[in-house]
């Protein structure tokens, strides 16, 4: 998104009006936080490994639809739970591709001939 867009959507949901530095700031740090977590280092085995998903409305190209957000969530050794990816799914999804699905959420988790339950 533009930050034109951030001002109007912000404008049109909650009738305020931001300055173009204010999201500029803003956008920069979350940018810089994402990319942190991004590049985060990452436990070897998680032994336990939940996946989910959860669905979203998201305007786009004039139409309200529905989108899932994948989520990984891992339990590593030490017990801490850790956010191992988040995946947009835009296109429509088909239950013949969970496997490859769950294997990108996993983040390689999963070698290839692992089966999946």
């Amino acid at each position: 998104m533009s930050t034109r867009d951030i001002e109007a959507q912000l404008k049109d949901l909650y009738g305020v009006d931001v300055s173009h530095a204010l999201i500029s700031n803003v956008t920069e740090a979350v940018e810089t936080e994402r990319k942190a977590w991004q590049n985060r280092s990452l436990d070897e085995i998680y032994p336990i490994l939940y996946l989910d998903a959860i669905i979203v409305k998201v305007r786009h190209e004039g139409r309200v639809l529905n989108k899932a957000i994948h989520l990984a969530l891992g339990v590593n050794l030490g017990g801490h739970k850790e956010l191992r990816s988040l995946n947009f799914k835009i296109e429509g999804s088909k239950i013949s591709s969970l496997p490859v699905l769950m294997r990108k959420c996993a983040g390689g988790i999963f070698p290839r001939h692992t089966s999946l339950v």
